[in-house]
This record gives structure tokens, sequence and C-alpha cells, in this order.
């Protein structure tokens, strides 16, 4: 599956289109720095390697990719990604899936969890 860069989320997690059998993958980071045009989270930056290496193959589960915003939006407490998605750490590669009919939130890794290759790999499949 590709990794989706221009995903739009919709207003809560239960409106996520996900069928029965599968999963869907967010990847909720920093946007670019302005100057750099990197992200502006180094923690963030040390992880989408891990990510879109993970992520990159046919046989790939989905990844959407979401930019939080730049530093001064994303340390707002009412950030719609901290308020609505429960992102409290960038970077958040969040699972989702339909449990007993509805949508929701089935894992979550943050930060250096993303980093041990084991465990991301374990994450996804």
């Amino acid at each position: 599956m590709p990794i989706i860069k221009n995903f739009t989320l919709p207003s809560s997690v239960k409106e996520l289109a996900i069928s029965p059998a599968s999963k869907l993958f967010i990847a909720f980071i920093s946007g670019p720095d302005p100057i750099t045009k990197q992200p502006w989270c180094p923690d963030v930056r040390d992880a989408l390697p891990h990510i879109n290496e993970a992520f990159a193959g046919d046989d790939a589960p989905e990844l959407a990719i979401i930019e939080v915003g730049q530093k001064p939006e994303w340390n707002n407490p009412q950030n719609v990604y901290r308020t609505t998605w429960g992102t409290k750490n960038i970077p958040a590669l969040v699972r989702y899936q339909q449990v007993n009919g509805e949508v929701t939130e089935t894992g979550r890794l943050v930060e250096g969890e993303i980093l041990n290759k084991q465990r991301l790999m374990a994450f996804i499949v």
C-alpha cells in the first residue's frame, strides 16, 4: 500500500473509513521547518526513515502522514490533534481498526518506541 501524504482526517476516529479486515496507520509528525524544509521536531526527523522503511513495499499496510503544524500550533493545548485525536507526543504512529463494528484505536507507538525495529515491525503486522 502507498504512503498517503495528502490524507484528510475526518472530524473523529469513528468516521475513518476502514473495512472490517483491514488496518489504517496514521503517523502524526511535525510540520517542516520553513528554512530547512525538514520536520522541526528532532524526534520526528529520527523516526521518519524507520517509518518509511517499515511501510515500503506492496504488502505494507496503509499509512497516512499527518502534519500537526509548526511548533507554536503544536504546543497549543487546543490543537485538534491533541484534543480530538489524543496525540500528546510526536512522532506518534497510531493503528486504527474496526472492533465490534466500530472504528477504534488499537495501538500506538510514540517517539523512541518507533526507533526499535523489532517493536515497529511487530506493531504493523
